[in-house]
């Protein structure tokens, strides 16, 4: 029996200082490990305990470990989680599905097709954010992967009726708006996690899968899942997200991705794979 574990990253399994949520007393706080350093600089961390029990989980020959992100290839590759590499890794929300480290390009063509027919080009909607966000708030403008565009923003400067009307107009286009701390994320609708996530466990003849996430944009990889889980911050909390096959955790921060992982651990020994 073949288990694929689908977890998103950011702020679900890897935090940044901002995100860690270390409300306890400073003595009690528990011990980080550093697993992503940008331009020489500490970014992203797990729990000591987390990373541990993520190394036993993908050491297990009956468990398939796929990180699934909306990050560029270049943004993902500077992570460096313990214990062996993950022989596929979701990015661009979907649009990239990478093999030992290398784009599989014939997966690039299908998401190519899939979005030529079923949403608005890309050019319209990046220039459609250009032109309408406010360079009171706005600090960066992105295009990742030539799949979907992202602002960084001063979140606490941006009004709630530019987010709603944005998120109307990408809607009639074929495109789902997502904030997620200082980002706003215009991404295809038909780029999903799910998709991908699905053509890894055909590859690898998994019969069960288990996912994580936090945000809109793994709503849909939730609910492709057979369990999942979400932390106790983030989009789908505010908006008190769930479903039947999805566990709501109540705990946030960095405390949250080690449950998250626990839990991933429990589920696959229940089903026979830990220590076979």
């Amino acid at each position: 029996m073949t288990v694929l574990v689908a977890s998103d990253l950011d702020r679900t399994l890897i935090y940044s200082t901002a995100a860690l949520a270390l409300t306890m007393p400073d003595p009690v706080a528990p011990r980080l490990l550093c697993v992503e350093v940008h331009e020489s600089r500490p970014l992203s961390y797990m729990t000591e305990t987390a990373a541990g029990l993520l190394a036993e989980l993908s050491a297990d020959p009956g468990v398939v470990f796929v990180p699934t992100t909306t990050r560029t290839r270049k943004q993902y590759q500077r992570i460096r989680f313990p214990g062996r590499p993950a022989k596929y890794a979701i990015c661009a929300n979907g649009g990239q599905l990478l093999v030992d480290g290398v784009p599989d390009r014939d997966w690039r063509r299908e998401v190519a097709a899939r979005l030529a027919r079923e949403s608005a080009p890309l050019e319209e909607v990046n220039g459609h954010l250009l032109a309408s966000a406010d360079p009171a708030w706005l600090r960066k403008a992105r295009v990742a992967e030539d799949l979907f565009a992202y602002l960084v923003v001063e979140r606490a400067l941006v009004p709630p009726e530019w987010i709603k009307s944005l998120t109307g107009w990408a809607e009639e286009r074929g495109w789902t708006v997502s904030l997620q701390g200082r980002k706003i994320y215009a991404v295809p609708r038909p780029l999903t996690k799910s998709a991908a996530m699905r053509e890894v466990a055909r590859r690898t003849g998994a019969s069960t899968t288990l996912a994580a996430g936090d945000s809109l944009l793994d709503a849909d990889l939730l609910l492709a899942a057979d369990r999942a889980w979400r932390p106790g911050h983030g989009e789908l909390a505010d908006a008190a997200w769930t479903a039947p096959s999805v566990t709501a955790l109540t705990t946030a921060g960095v405390l949250a991705g080690e449950e998250i992982v626990r839990a991933f651990g429990r589920a696959a020994g229940g089903l026979g794979t830990l220590g076979a």
